[in-house]
């Protein structure tokens, strides 16, 4: 009766383990007979337990076939300890290895625990999925619960190719831009999301994955299709030099290389390309609640080329200092790095608190002296979770940022003295809710920015012109006026976790003439080669000094509003 004892107790245990540590164990007070009394000494209510694993069900199943062996033995009259000549038992499963994770380099050594965390769990945008390492003293960082609700976090739990050496990665964005204006070039400016209109593209095939073992870290994704072109260009670094950097790494969102030391909850120190989770909004469409992110996020950084060190001081807690070679720079722009630093804190599974903080770059190519400063801060929250109910959860995020430039004939304050005033002031808000465990969602959100002297607006593609070129078209100069502001609407489909149907609507609206029009932005003869930042005669010709005479001077077709409906397939292993 001792193995229906030790069953009982064994259940009860892992009853108590599936269902969280939130449920406390039910313990029995031995009476001397070998059974349990009627009532336990103390009790709790057991809620049912989540799926047991594959070792938990190994252990029922022995104490079942033990419970088995003893009646039998009983009931022949014989002793129930087995003797030396029974065959052995056989051995329960090698426990589940850790999901990878990311944030986290290493891999599960001898006398470690490994767990099973959500992959948005921890704190680098959910954007990767790597090993995990730790000491049995110390939690896993974020590892307390279920953080794929958040916005610019991957909502995919578990990897299904994940193995001890190397966790692969595949996303694919692909998307249909009806865009009102009806750009006769389609081509769309102003957005670092969205490039062609009324025409199914491919913004972004990533392929890579996450690399770990012995405390060795390495991740790698790749992006073709648009993104390969468009984020280069957008980068204004690579004109100072030599090695053409924008074509080095054109086809490379994420590469660094680092290690995971086992100190505190977790030290990473990695080098190379990483995202750089200002704007919160993540550089990967399947991570965020909406496709076309407003300005905030939309107009900052999506990734930095330099050193990170990822330190988790508590499971709730991460600083990350970084070192830069500039604002989403491949290269210096001048003769002065950047640095920054995130703080990220979730005290529990319904709210993650965000700073970010940029410094001390001179991001202003040939510029050196101008100098910038950035502080980019979020909020979110869940604020309903039922997931037995038809609405089954509800949350919100905040994002306030601000920044300016001084020095180089610019000033934060704007004064005659010191020159014009160059600065940012930028705020989004996005309300999401869930449908039917989370198998629909639908998201309402928007911002407004003000960026005078345009240090941050995207330039529009004007004649092929890109960040290093300029255009006399649009023009960045000190002080040039820049409001700007949207609203959007997102549904999504999901009915897995590995993709997401998305349908959005979006008004964007600035003081000045700025989104693509009827008309485009592409002179009629195409883009004059080797001239993208020059002016053009409507012969296509460059113009002369003198002007164009009667040729006239071609202009592209820009207004103050644009509405489109974005239509895209999202998919992530």
């Amino acid at each position: 009766m001792h193995i229906l004892k030790l069953k009982r107790l064994v259940s009860l245990v892992l009853v108590a383990a599936s269902c969280g540590s939130a449920v406390p164990v039910v313990t029995f007070a031995d009476d001397g007979k070998g059974e349990p009394p009627a009532k336990p000494a103390a009790t709790a209510k057991i809620e049912a337990p989540a799926l047991l694993t594959e070792r938990e069900r190994w252990m029922l199943d022995r104490m079942e076939q033990l419970e088995k062996r003893v009646a039998e033995l009983e009931a022949k009259g014989q002793p129930a300890v087995p003797s030396s000549s029974e065959p052995a038992a056989s051995q329960p499963p090698a426990a589940v290895p850790a999901t990878a994770q990311p944030g986290i380099g290493g891999t599960v050594g001898s006398g470690e625990v490994a767990s099973v965390v959500p992959s948005a769990a921890l704190p680098a945008t959910p954007r990767t999925q790597e090993k995990v390492r730790t000491k049995p003293a110390n939690a896993e960082p974020f590892a307390f619960a279920d953080f794929t609700w958040l916005t610019g976090n991957a909502r995919t739990k578990e990897s299904p190719m994940d193995s001890k050496f190397f966790t692969p990665e595949i996303r694919a964005d692909v998307d249909y831009i009806y865009d009102f204006n009806h750009p006769k070039d389609n081509s769309i400016g102003g957005s670092s999301e969205v490039f062609r209109a009324n025409e199914v593209q491919v913004t972004q095939l990533g392929v890579g994955g996450d690399f770990h073992y012995d405390n060795v870290r390495a991740r790698l994704m790749t992006q073709f299709g648009l993104y390969s072109q468009t984020t280069p260009r957008n980068d204004a670094s690579p004109s100072r030099g030599q090695w053409n950097l924008d074509n080095a790494y054109r086809y490379l969102s994420e590469a660094y290389g680092g290690y995971h030391f086992n100190a505190l909850h977790g030290i990473n120190v990695d080098a190379g390309i990483f995202m750089s989770y200002v704007g919160l909004f993540s550089y990967y469409q399947f991570d965020n609640w909406a496709y076309q992110p407003t300005y905030v996020s939309s107009n900052t950084p999506w990734f930095f080329n330099g050193v990170r060190v990822q330190i988790f001081p508590t499971e709730h807690l991460k600083i990350e200092p970084w070192f830069t070679n500039g604002w989403q720079s491949y290269g210096r722009f001048n003769n002065r790095p950047g640095i920054g630093l995130q703080i990220l804190w979730r005290p529990n599974g319904w709210l993650s608190v965000l700073g970010n903080q940029y410094a001390l770059g001179e991001d202003a190519l040939n510029t050196p002296g101008r100098v910038r400063y950035h502080t980019d801060d979020s909020i979110q929250v869940k604020y309903y979770d039922h997931p037995e109910n038809f609405v089954s959860k509800a949350a919100f995020t905040f994002t306030g940022d601000m920044g300016c430039e001084h020095g180089g004939g610019v000033s934060c304050a704007g004064n005659s003295a010191k020159g014009p005033k160059q600065s940012f002031l930028g705020y989004m808000i996005y309300n999401r809710l869930w449908f039917d465990r989370d198998k629909y969602a639908f998201t309402l959100g928007g911002g407004k920015i003000n960026n005078p002297g345009r240090y941050l607006v995207l330039l529009p593609p004007i004649n092929g012109a890109t960040a290093a070129s300029g255009t006399p078209y649009f023009t960045e100069n000190p002080g040039d006026p820049y409001k700007a502001w949207d609203v959007s609407g997102t549904f999504d489909w999901m009915p897995s976790q590995y993709i997401t149907f998305r349908w959005e609507y979006n008004h964007r609206a600035a003081n000045v003439p700025y989104f693509s029009g009827s008309g485009g932005v592409t002179p009629p003869a195409g883009n004059t080669f080797g001239a993208p930042g020059a002016l053009v005669c409507l012969d296509g010709s460059l113009a002369p000094s003198t002007g164009c005479g009667s040729v006239g001077l071609w202009q592209p077709d820009l207004r103050k509003t644009e509405n489109r409906l974005n239509m895209a397939i999202l998919v992530k292993f």
